[in-house]
């Protein structure tokens, strides 16, 4: 009785493998329609959430200038300039600082 044991754990893993291994059929025309047009809602739902947000931050800043003058203190709003990211090496980057 103990003889088949191994022999049907084998099998079970046989099986299991390949139904984790199998591919998946190719996306039919629907298929791809369904996706394009999912990718494009999102991209507009993306869109309208960046210019909610740009909103609300023109909100913020023209009411933080419009206190800052309340108190006669001179508030700019200015642009914020990101710098671009240098190249650094892989080991820089795993040790935190440069190498020598």
């Amino acid at each position: 009785m103990d003889a088949w044991k191994p022999l049907a754990l084998s099998a079970i893993c046989l099986f299991i493998t390949d139904a984790v291994l199998a591919k998946l059929p190719p996306p039919n025309e629907e298929q791809i329609a369904k996706v394009a047009l999912a990718k494009e809602k999102a991209a507009d739902a993306a869109k309208k959430d960046a210019e909610l947000l740009a909103k609300s931050q023109d909100r913020v800043v023209s009411h933080y200038v419009q206190q800052q003058k309340a108190k006669g203190v001179t508030a700019k709003s200015a642009p914020i300039v990101i710098a671009p990211p240098t190249r650094s090496s892989s080991k820089e980057r795993l040790t935190g600082g440069p190498t020598r």
